[in-house]
C-alpha cells in the first residue's frame, strides 16, 4: 500500500488552503463593488476553468474519463458550482464576510445530513449530536427569533445555507460517482458544466450592467479564480486521493476562522454575544463532525468525502 504524505505535509498544505478559501470571502466581497453576483460568480468560474483545464496538460490526467463520466461530471457542475456561486455571491451583497464563511460552512453538517441517503453511511450519535449543535450555532448567527427585524436578513441566511446544501449534494454525489483516480479530471468538467449554468443565469437574469474592469476586480479573479479554484481544489484533491477524509476534514473549521479574523481586521465586523456562541457552536460542531468515528460501510463504498 502506498505511504500517504506526512502529517505535517497535510497541516501545511491545509493551513495554505485554510488561508486562501478564508480570504476567498474578503476578495468576493471587494470585486462586488465592480460586478454584480451572477457577472463576478461566472467570471471566478470561467478563470478557474480555464486555468484548470491548462494545468492538467502537463500532469497527463486527461482521459481519464468516458463519455458518461465527462457528461456526470458536466452535470454535477450544476450543484457544485453553478448553484454553490450563485447563491453565495448573492448573499454576500448584504453579509459581512466572516458570518458569510461561518454559514457556508455548514457543508460538513449538510454532508452528514446527506451521506446516510446517498453513500450509505452509517453515522453515530456523535454525529447527530453535532449536526444539532451546528444548527442551533446557525439559528443564533441568524438572530432566527428577530430575523425580520434585526440581525442577518432572512434571505441572506437562506442564500447562505442553500450555498452549503448544494455544495454539499455535489459533494456526496461526486464521491459516489468518481474513483480516486478520475477525480482531478471530473473536477474540471463540473467547473465546465458549472461555467456553462452561471452564463445561462446572467443571460436570464443579469445581461446588464457589465462588470467594470479595476485593479481591484483583477485581484479578486486572480485569487479566487487562480488561488482559491485552480489551485486549492487541486491540492484538496490531491490530498483527498492520499489522505484520509477524516484527517483533512478536522481542519475544515479553520476556513471560517481565518474569514471572521481577516473581515474584522479589514471590514471592522463585530458580533453580538449571541452570533458569537453561535459561531463556537458551528466551529464545535464543525469539528465534531470532522472527529466523530464512522460507523460500518458497505466494502465496495467509494473514497471518504471531503467533509464526512
Amino acid at each position: 500500500m502506498r505511504a500517504g504524505p506526512g502529517p505535517w505535509t497535510v497541516r501545511l498544505l491545509f493551513l495554505f488552503l485554510s488561508v486562501v478559501w478564508g480570504l476567498n470571502f474578503l476578495f468576493i466581497r471587494i470585486g462586488l463593488d465592480d460586478a454584480s453576483p451572477l457577472w463576478l460568480a461566472l467570471l471566478r468560474a470561467a478563470v478557474g476553468a480555464a486555468a484548470t483545464a491548462v494545468m492538467l496538460v502537463p500532469l497527463h490526467t486527461w482521459r481519464e474519463l468516458d463519455a458518461r463520466g465527462r457528461r456526470d461530471a458536466l452535470l454535477l457542475g450544476i450543484p457544485n458550482t453553478t448553484l454553490f456561486y450563485a447563491f453565495l455571491f448573492a448573499a454576500l451583497e448584504s453579509v459581512l464576510p466572516g458570518v458569510a464563511a461561518v454559514l457556508t460552512y455548514t457543508f460538513p453538517l449538510w454532508v452528514a445530513v446527506l451521506s446516510p441517503f446517498v453513500l450509505g453511511h452509517r453515522l453515530t450519535i456523535k454525529h447527530w449530536g453535532a449536526v444539532a449543535g451546528g444548527f442551533l450555532g446557525v439559528v443564533l448567527i441568524a438572530h432566527a427569533w428577530t430575523v425580520f427585524t434585526s440581525g442577518v436578513s432572512a434571505l441572506a441566511v437562506l442564500e447562505l445555507l442553500g450555498a452549503a446544501l448544494s455544495w454539499a449534494l455535489g459533494t456526496v454525489l461526486f464521491q459516489r460517482r468518481f474513483r480516486r483516480e478520475e477525480m482531478l479530471e471530473a473536477n474540471a468538467f463540473q467547473l465546465f458544466g458549472g461555467t456553462a449554468g452561471l452564463a445561462v443565469l446572467v443571460v436570464a437574469f443579469t445581461p446588464v450592467p457589465l462588470p467594470t474592469w479595476t485593479g481591484p476586480l483583477a485581484a479578486t479573479l486572480l485569487w479566487t479564480g487562480v488561488l482559491g479554484t485552480t489551485l486549492a481544489y487541486s491540492i484538496w484533491f490531491w490530498l483527498l486521493g492520499r489522505t484520509r477524509a477524516a484527517t483533512l476534514s478536522a481542519y475544515v473549521f479553520l476556513v471560517p476562522v481565518v474569514a471572521l479574523g481577516a473581515s474584522a481586521l479589514f471590514f471592522g465586523e463585530r458580533l453580538d454575544v449571541e452570533q458569537l456562541g453561535g459561531v463556537f457552536l458551528v466551529l464545535l460542531s464543525i469539528y465534531g463532525i470532522a472527529r466523530a468515528p464512522s460507523g460500518p460501510v458497505s466494502p465496495d463504498e467509494a473514497e471518504p468525502s471531503p467533509a464526512e
